[in-house]
């Protein structure tokens, strides 16, 4: 996931779906029988949320999080993800195809000080690269990194900028024009882990990223001084990261329309990605489960990707592997991304399109809150940021569901931070989500 912001439409499912019948969220056994009788949209509901498993789903976000931890793209951890996601799936009976992708150069590092103390540190993509030993300077304080905070004592020495006020990639650049041989930033809130820089391109200096708690001990310890600290950026390259696709067809239907069902299985470095996004990618695995058997007469494929954080490079390569005979039968993608999460804060699950109009999946969603009773309200929203966005630019009607604060669309406070962990999952939600989602999903490609 990645931030931005734009207005929010808050729809009225009441009056856009009017006359649907209203079943209380915990309906197994108490419908009526004539909701029960075969036909019946609702009945059709039972069938999926009396199956969908929050046990099973919390179960699976354990293990992503906390057994294999970050899965960051390229890595073994990602690769154990998809190893996992991929023996469940064909476990399951479905068609799986690995569709392998060169991703990005990837920078890797490490900072210290003179007297030997790391410095826990994140280096951005597009960072410059250091000497292969590193490199050993001085620190200058930059302020916010203007071009008045640096002076001729900048030239050769590393600037310690603080976050806020200018975009990174000003700072780098305003660095570079001082002469600077590299650039440090530290937070400006008080974070668990060092913030993960997005800086727009090749930069001219290596770059690092660090805890606000940090670069306050440098300016104390190591700028008063006139001490060192040493640099070391590398780039990772030839990196390939995955995806799994699992494809369910209709029997006896000719090219039939396709249903896309996306989530990303990758994380931020040291971050656990319990919510982001190990909570899509188990509630994913979960409706497939449900939906292996189910009569449909529509084709259904799952898709696990890899690679969302560093630009949504899996999504964007699955998409560009579609025919176009496949885009024109293409009429929907359920993308699920932080769609679990405890912070009590983000009561509403959002349905962010880019163009921030309504489509067949925000009306399927409608439709089956409406009839099944989820207690969370849903909230169109223009807002891109996650996979969704390749199938929207497609041409394929696109949804991401995620978990926001009404009002201000606030993430929750441990997105990308090493705090993203189970603790902060609810099961009760995450039933919410496979309950909705799957309810929705299933009035779509089911066989009437």
């Amino acid at each position: 996931m990645k931030k931005s912001r734009f207005a929010a439409l808050t729809l009225s499912a009441s009056l856009l779906l009017s006359g649907v019948v209203m079943m209380p969220a915990d309906f197994g056994g108490q419908a009526t029988a004539e909701a029960a009788k075969p036909g019946n949209p609702a009945a059709f509901d039972q069938k999926i949320i009396s199956r969908i498993d929050a046990e099973r789903i919390y179960s699976d976000v354990r293990y992503l999080s906390e057994t294999i931890g970050p899965r960051v793209a390229g890595t073994a951890e990602e690769r154990e993800a998809a190893s996992l996601i991929r023996e469940r799936l064909e476990s399951y009976g479905y068609q799986i195809e690995v569709q392998e992708f060169s991703i990005p150069d990837k920078m890797v590092g490490h900072l210290a000080t003179s007297n030997g103390d790391e410095v826990k540190a994140t280096f951005p993509s597009g960072s410059g690269e250091t000497p292969e030993e590193g490199l050993t300077a001085q620190l200058y304080d930059a302020g916010f990194g203007y071009p008045d905070d640096f002076t001729e004592a900048a030239e050769g020495k590393i600037a310690l900028i603080s976050r806020g006020e200018l975009s990174f990639r000003d700072k780098i650049d305003n660095a570079a024009a001082a002469g600077a041989a590299g650039v440090i930033i530290y937070d400006n809130s008080e974070a668990s882990g060092p913030p993960n820089l997005s800086i727009g391109g090749d930069a001219p200096l290596p770059v690092a990223g660090i805890k606000k708690v940090s670069g306050e001990a440098l300016l104390e310890d190591v700028v008063a001084t006139g001490g060192t600290v040493t640099l070391k950026v590398d780039a990772l390259t030839g990196q390939t990261s995955q995806n799994i696709i699992a494809t369910r067809a209709p029997k006896n239907v000719s090219n039939p329309d396709i249903v896309h069902v996306s989530a990303h299985f990758d994380s931020v470095p040291l971050a656990p990605g319990a919510s982001d996004n190990a909570t899509g990618t188990s509630t994913a695995l979960e409706i497939a489960r449900v939906l292996k058997s189910y009569p449909i007469d529509k084709e259904v494929r799952f898709a696990f990707v890899g690679a969302e954080e560093i630009g949504l490079v899996g999504s964007a390569h699955y998409v560009s592997t579609l025919t176009e005979d496949e885009v024109s039968r293409s009429i929907a993608n359920f993308n699920m991304d932080m769609v679990g999460t405890a912070w009590e804060n983000a009561t509403a699950i959002y349905m962010n399109t880019l163009d921030g109009l309504p489509n067949i999946v925000t009306e399927a969603a409608l439709s089956a809150q409406e009839r099944i009773g989820t207690p969370s309200e849903l909230v169109l929203y223009k807002r891109g940021s996650s996979d969704h966005v390749n199938f929207h630019e497609a041409g394929i009607p696109a949804v991401n569901f995620i978990r926001r604060e009404p009002g201000t669309a606030a993430l929750e406070p441990y997105y990308h931070t090493p705090q993203d962990t189970i603790e902060f999952v609810s099961q009760e939600r995450l039933k919410e989500a496979g309950d909705l989602v799957g309810s929705a999903l299933y009035s779509v490609i089911r066989k009437n």
